[in-house]
């Protein structure tokens, strides 16, 4: 019979080893999956868990129990992941779905609706993906993990307004980053000959940075192209913004789409 976290933590607290291997068993998934979404990879969010695993067993006894125990585990793993990244030249990107968000049609729902769930799924991750870090922490600490928002401020180490304001700051950007990705559609002008022979081009290769970033600097130079494609702006402008080499599907996708509908705008078919 498992027992209750409180008398495991005074037992562990008093140097009971079985007691210590028994709380970080009750943590050890969703401090994995913490270091998955704010990392990115699973070899860094192994790393990530093992050190904190190893940092709280060494340092269980010295516990106070002033704070929760998650918001003590979770401040220990967010500051392997932050040396993670202050180590790594840019944040990786392969990423599983988000709490298995890509699998939130049940087994026996139609193929048409998982396919959906996996779309949402992987437009999901990608727009918290590219939240800038300090409203990524806010959004995946309140809204993935659910912590209130108290637990949160303190993983933080921010007063509660401030968790507060970067919440809805990364909520506001989240919704924005998810109304490129899911809906690649908008009125189109026609483009200038210049975008429409880079489109092509671009349309033949698979979408990277490099592209986003021609197409980027083209939309800033033309008057014309920037009033007519801002679909294809803001695709391009989050892709751009992604932390890793490697572009999530979702990303690809939009920025695809939105080359797609251009050229049909350039090149309409004959009535």
């Amino acid at each position: 019979m498992q027992r209750p976290e409180r008398e495991l933590i005074e037992a562990a607290r008093g140097g009971d080893g079985e007691a210590i291997d028994e709380l970080l068993a009750l943590h050890e998934r969703k401090l994995f999956r913490f270091g998955m979404r704010m990392c990115g990879n699973e070899e860094d969010a192994r790393e990530v868990l093992q050190e904190t695993m190893l940092a709280a067993f060494r340092g269980m006894q010295g516990f106070r129990g002033e704070a929760r125990l998650s918001t003590w585990l979770y401040q220990i793993a967010r500051g392997y992941c932050l040396k993670l990244r202050r180590r790594s030249s840019g944040e990786p990107l392969e990423m599983d779905g988000l709490d298995g968000a890509s699998n939130v049609a049940a087994e026996a729902e139609p193929a048409d609706l998982r396919a959906h769930a996996r779309e949402i799924g992987e437009a999901l991750h990608a727009a918290i993906l590219a939240l800038p870090q300090l409203l990524r922490e806010a959004v995946v600490l309140r809204d993935v993990e659910e912590l209130d928002g108290e637990e949160a401020a303190k993983v933080l180490g921010i007063e509660l307004a401030t968790l507060k304001s970067r919440l809805h700051r990364g909520r506001a950007e989240l919704r924005k980053h998810l109304a490129i990705l899911l809906d690649p559609s908008g009125a189109i002008a026609t483009p200038c000959p210049d975008l429409a022979r880079e489109m092509r081009e671009f349309s033949a290769a698979d979408i990277d940075r490099a592209t986003c970033a021609g197409i980027e600097r083209h939309l800033a130079a033309c008057p014309r192209c920037a009033a007519g494609c801002v679909q294809l702006g803001q695709s391009a402008s989050l892709c751009c913004s992604m932390p890793d080499e490697e572009l999530p599907k979702a990303v690809r996708t939009s920025v695809r789409q939105a080359l797609l509908a251009t050229l049909r705008a350039e090149s309409p078919e004959p009535r």
